[in-house]
């Protein structure tokens, strides 16, 4: 257990920091009201779970330690879902009630789009 532990901090560290070196480039370019960068780090994130398992999976690899290190570190630590809720509270509170539906929306479509496409293209 110890050792599944270190696996995910490791990973952790490397999918939190990679985050917000992303969104820090993002930002950079970035100032419409759309909450872009948690957005596309999310979908991201998506399609690496997806390819991430789909090479696991066709490797025989998924009781491995990559498991615990890629998954449930780097792409736990690389995406974000409190900050996505807390971008559409603050998106509400300031009457961007369509945008934060669009935002919702685009998010569950294309995350969910994006796991499938990683499996499809490691398949």
């Amino acid at each position: 257990m110890t050792k599944t532990i270190i696996f995910i901090a490791i990973g952790g560290a490397i999918g939190s920091v990679l985050r917000y070196l992303t969104s820090a480039l993002i930002n950079k370019y970035w100032s419409n009201n759309f909450p872009l960068a948690t957005f596309l780090t999310n979908v991201l994130g998506c399609l690496l779970i997806g390819t991430f398992i789909g090479i696991l999976e066709k490797n025989n690899l998924t009781d491995s330690d990559l498991k615990w290190i890629l998954i449930t570190g780097f792409c736990g630590g690389f995406t974000t879902f409190s900050t996505f809720g807390y971008e559409n509270i603050n998106l509400f509170q300031n009457q961007n009630a369509l945008l934060s539906l669009l935002y919702i929306g685009l998010s569950i479509f294309l995350g969910i789009t994006a796991v499938w496409l990683g499996l499809f293209i490691t398949k």
